[in-house]
């Protein structure tokens, strides 16, 4: 299963960079964010495109997951602190010519400061991760997340589509602000519909079929990916 696929439009979820020194413990989350546990799960579709088959067990380390989508808001702390990555300043090999686009300047679009940031290319998403002391999660993370714990369902809550637990299928035509719906069983919002999430490995059409059962990632290694992501 691939929940991005009834998402419309980009945007990011990070996730918190765990320590080695300690072991990931829900007393010891950050604030706002939850604990994914350790463990097994089952990443792909029986039914999804090819780029989501084959169905098969994966183990992941536990990590922290942030409860709701980047806001407008918490962007905009970003771009203040950080001046280079502003719209007018952003350098062009990091972006597609959409950055911001719907901003006027370096201002969000009055009244929705709530809503998560949108039009966000994956370098400024990890620039942010990076200045939040974050990452981006790897595409097993996030699957695993937006589970929210259940087995082989469609959606987060089960496998019947329910206008009141997400926005997709352009239900309200534009994102809305976060934590409008209810949480999944890990405690996570819009992990269905809203917006799409940048994940932090590199897309690969074939990566179900030949990944890794323990924690996997695509194409090289956590720590190089951000250590390396504006070379």
């Amino acid at each position: 299963m691939n929940l991005k696929q009834i998402a419309f439009i980009f945007v990011f979820a990070i996730l918190w960079l765990c320590s080695i020194q300690r072991i990931p413990s829900a007393d010891d989350a950050p604030a706002g964010m939850v604990l994914i546990p350790a463990g097994e799960f089952e990443m792909g579709s029986h039914t999804g495109k090819n780029n989501e088959r084959p169905v098969h067990t994966v183990y992941l380390d536990a990590f922290y997951m942030d409860t709701h989508e980047v806001t407008n808001a918490q962007y905009k702390a970003f771009i203040n602190a950080n001046p280079e990555w502003q719209k007018e300043n952003i350098a062009a090999e990091y972006h597609d010519g959409t950055y911001l686009r719907l901003w006027d300047g370096n201002t969000y679009p009055e009244g929705k400061a709530d809503h998560p940031v949108i039009y966000v290319s994956w370098y400024a998403a990890m620039a942010y991760a990076e200045w939040a002391g974050k990452r981006l999660p790897t595409e097993a993370e996030w699957e695993k997340a937006a589970r929210g714990g259940l087995r082989a369902k469609a959606y987060p809550w089960g496998d019947t589509y329910e206008a009141t637990h997400a926005n997709y299928g352009r239900h309200h035509n534009a994102p809305i602000a976060v934590g409008q719906y209810p949480p999944n069983g890990y405690g996570l919002y819009d992990m269905a519909g809203n917006a799409s999430e940048w994940c932090l490995d590199e897309y690969d059409p074939d990566f179900y079929a030949i990944s890794p059962r323990e924690n996997p990632f695509s194409n090289g290694t956590i720590e190089a990916t951000i250590n390396d992501f504006k070379t």
